[in-house]
């Protein structure tokens, strides 16, 4: 894809699912890709699978380690093109009254508190070089409500606000800022998300998987890969003047939950 080869992109939870389709799409358009992941065992399995891609084991709710990524990326790129903040769990599943202070901060703090570390150090970079993309993460669940996923939502929802925001205050210095919103993504992750929404409902996890597809217009789920062609679209030359966007790839969600 045009204006792709070249680009110094760098994906926070990298390593696997959307970050590491992310990470493998860049690095075949010609880019150079850093990724970070907390797994130390799927940081190395991307190590032997694609050693030019850099990657690093960082926890992105820690600040220090946050700022040893940056440092330790710009020292090996000079720069950078693209920044993905793209860290993200599901988080506890049940209702509102079931939900435990400690694991709603945990919740918020990988999906919301890892968005802002990395968008700070990723904004005067990509502001002192006059051009960029700064590429959040946030979900289908950042434009809907979620019921028995409140942690989640609001976190999403805090990651929509947060890019609409530094779209605002980047755009006068060349930068752009959106936001990927993915649907139901096939793969481990959500296998585990639709088992702890099952628990949580008291339904069989057949029913919470139909329940994704009923609320669907295309009544699909979505694959990795097709996350990351979005996120190729956003920072390639075709891609150039939008900003302050969530875009979902989703095959078109009406509803979530029943």
């Amino acid at each position: 894809m045009k204006g792709l080869r070249g680009q110094r992109v760098l994906i926070t939870a990298g390593a696997a699912g959307i970050g590491r389709a992310m990470a493998e799409h860049f690095a075949a358009e010609g880019a150079r890709v850093a990724v970070c992941d907390v797994d130390a065992a799927a940081v190395a399995d991307m190590q032997a699978a694609n050693p030019g891609i850099m990657a690093r084991q960082t926890d992105v709710t820690d600040e220090a380690a946050v700022d040893g990524l940056f440092d330790a990326v710009l020292e090996e790129f000079g720069g950078l093109d693209v920044v993905a903040a793209n860290a993200g769990i599901g988080g506890p599943a049940g209702a509102i009254e079931d939900i435990s202070l400690a694991d709603w901060k945990s919740c918020l703090a990988v999906n919301l508190d890892g968005a802002f570390l990395t968008a700070r150090r990723a904004a005067p970079v990509l502001k002192a070089q006059g051009s960029g993309l700064l590429l959040l993460t946030s979900s289908t669940a950042g434009l809907f409500g979620y019921p028995y996923r409140s942690p989640y939502a609001v976190a999403k929802w805090g990651v929509i606000g947060l890019m609409k925001t530094l779209a605002m205050e980047l755009g006068p210095a060349g930068v752009r800022v959106n936001a990927l919103c993915p649907g139901a993504v096939s793969g481990p992750r959500m296998d585990r998300v639709v088992a702890n929404e099952a628990a949580a409902r008291g339904v069989s996890e057949a029913e919470v998987r139909n329940l994704y597809v009923k609320g669907v217009s295309m009544k699909t789920w979505v694959e990795a890969g097709d996350i990351a062609n979005m996120a190729l679209f956003l920072a390639s030359d075709l891609g150039k003047k939008i900003s302050g966007q969530a875009k979902a790839v989703d095959g078109h969600t009406e509803t979530i939950g029943d």
